[in-house]
């Protein structure tokens, strides 16, 4: 219960950051989408053993979390507890893939430990990429500039749906754990037939407070329509925000600019 209780505090403080006053977020959010589906289009197009050509695109989240004054190390936590989760998806890159790469020393590098790490920081910069769009966006901003770009309204609505009954669904499973931990004696009906039920009830416990809520809408004036809280336009300094990273982007996509800096290092420094 008090893992859901901070999943929830989490998904709360992380929507209130899209009510900042920086440059970033008062940009359009067309803009900030635009940006980030490149970023994520450009780091997921490496290959599997490209690993040093990832390292600049670190850039993007930097400069962003620094224009936009967002929580640094609360953004690095949470980005962090998906590494084990990356982990072992590619847990077994290192058993078959045995392909030596180069040596350290004595050390044997082979092409699985490489395509983990990879996989590793791909997975990193692409989920701390969407947690910033979130951070300086909003979701129910995020989900009306997908609408303006073309994404079906009944997609749009439907994930913005989604998102706000995970609050309800979060509300409902904390009550309903908190009442089945008091009516347990000595943790007594704690057990695998007790959770069953708990879910049973958990169920039509959501399903009836959606019906309440879908109600109020509709009384209301609810017409499938989500407003934002900033109401913005695709202006200069949009363009200028979309060209520039998007250039950059494709300017590293493009040219091996770490491979670069490393000769001119070693060329400096022979």
């Amino acid at each position: 219960m008090i893992s859901i209780n901070t999943a929830v505090i989490d998904l709360k403080r992380l929507e209130l950051m899209a009510g900042g006053n920086s440059p970033i977020h008062a940009l359009d959010a067309r803009a900030k989408v635009l940006v980030t589906f490149v970023f994520i289009v450009a780091v997921v197009s490496y290959g599997r053993y490209e690993l040093a050509r990832l390292i600049p695109f670190c850039i993007f989240p930097a400069v962003i979390i620094a224009l936009a004054d967002l929580p640094a190390l609360f953004l690095a936590r949470k980005i962090a507890l998906i590494c084990p989760f990356i982990a072992m998806i590619g847990f077994f890159n290192p058993v078959f893939d045995q392909t030596e790469l180069f040596r350290l020393g004595h050390v044997v590098i082979t092409g699985g430990w490489i395509s983990l790490v990879s996989l590793i920081i791909r997975s990193l910069l692409t989920v701390g990429a969407a947690f910033i769009l979130i951070g300086t966006t909003g979701f129910a901003a995020l989900c009306q500039a997908l609408e303006r770009l073309g994404i079906p309204q009944l997609f749009t609505v439907q994930l913005l749906f989604l998102y706000r009954y995970i609050f309800v669904l979060a509300d409902e499973t904390c009550r309903a754990s908190r009442a089945r931990e008091l009516r347990s004696c000595d943790k007594k009906g704690l057990g695998v037939v007790s959770f069953s039920s708990l879910v049973g009830h958990l169920l039509l416990r959501t399903w009836q407070q959606a019906v309440r809520i879908h109600s109020a809408m509709l009384a209301r004036g609810f017409v499938g329509q989500f407003h934002a809280r900033r109401q913005s336009r695709f202006g200069v300094a949009e363009f200028c925000f979309v060209l520039g990273w998007s250039s950059l982007f494709m300017t590293l996509r493009l040219f091996d600019i770490s491979g670069m800096i490393g000769k001119m290092v070693t060329g400096i420094f022979p």
